[in-house]
This record gives C-alpha cells, sequence and structure tokens, in this order.
C-alpha cells in the first residue's frame, strides 16, 4: 500500500484536512497520515466540524509529530504549509519523494461564521483536486523515480 505523510508545522488543520480526505477518496489505494514538526497535540475544531460537513470521517485524527514516523516506510511525504516547507525534513526520511503543495491556513481566517465556512470548504476542495490528480498518477504504478517527476509536474498545475 503507498504512504502519504502531510506535513505542518502545527499538524491541526491543514495537514489533517488532507490525511482525511485522502484517505477516504483513495478507497484503501493510500494509508494517509498527518504530523508536524511542532505539533499542537490539538485539532483545530472547525478542522472536524467542516470535514464531518463535507461528508468525510474523522474519527482517529490527532495532532502529532513527525517523529511518530521515523520507523515506518513512507512513500511520499508532502508540505501543506509554507513555514513547513522550509524546515529541513528529519534525516529519517532518506529518499522518501517531498513535495510541497501550499495552501492558505483556513483557520487563521477572521471574519463571520460563513467566511470561515467558505475558507475551509475551499480548503478542503482544493485538497479533493489534488488527491484525485494523485490518484490518476498512482493508478500506473510508476517507480518511485517516475512518481517524483509525475507528481512534481502536476503539483505545479494545481
Amino acid at each position: 500500500m503507498f504512504r502519504i505523510l502531510f506535513i505542518c508545522t502545527h499538524n491541526r488543520c491543514r495537514s489533517i484536512l488532507s490525511e482525511a480526505i485522502t484517505q477516504q477518496k483513495s478507497q484503501g489505494q493510500i494509508q494517509a497520515f498527518s504530523a508536524g514538526s511542532q505539533p499542537s497535540g490539538v485539532v483545530h475544531p472547525l478542522s472536524l466540524k467542516y470535514l464531518k460537513e463535507a461528508g468525510y470521517n474523522t474519527e482517529g485524527l490527532q495532532s502529532q509529530s513527525w517523529d511518530e514516523f521515523k520507523d515506518d516506510n513512507i512513500d511520499l511525504a508532502i508540505t501543506v504549509c509554507d513555514s513547513a516547507a522550509a524546515e529541513p525534513c528529519p534525516l529519517w526520511m532518506g529518499n522518501t519523494t517531498q513535495l510541497h503543495w501550499g495552501l492558505a491556513d483556513p483557520s487563521k481566517i477572521e471574519g463571520s461564521e460563513e467566511t470561515k465556512k467558505e475558507a475551509f470548504l475551499n480548503t478542503i476542495q482544493i485538497i479533493e483536486k489534488r488527491v484525485e490528480a494523485l490518484l490518476t498518477v498512482l493508478k500506473d504504478k510508476p517507480t518511485q523515480e517516475e512518481l517524483a517527476k509525475r507528481i512534481k509536474a502536476l503539483s505545479k498545475e494545481l
């Protein structure tokens, strides 16, 4: 099974959204996880609320350190926030293909509940499109090298 680790500094919003969406949309093709370099320890409540509203399972989602995955074999590490993308990944990631899928942080949006909801749902839609594109690439069962090239090319399009 293909294993993806979504990384965001605090692992409370964007990486959590990405994990839940990927896990469910891949229908068993991908095992998705999320973690942070400096995890907050708490999933943002609006992440859970809007995932549920969009029809995603939120059971088991948690804010955790990327150190939790040092003994796991991760096929692809995707950073979803710019600050995490600028951090050096831990040495244990070794030859893991790494990619940056920058996303604006919907939890930072201020304003009405409707404005916040719109920001979260927009982020969810962006992630859904990216996951669908990723599933298309994985369908061809590319080698690790081909995968890295195709995903990086794909990320420029999304």
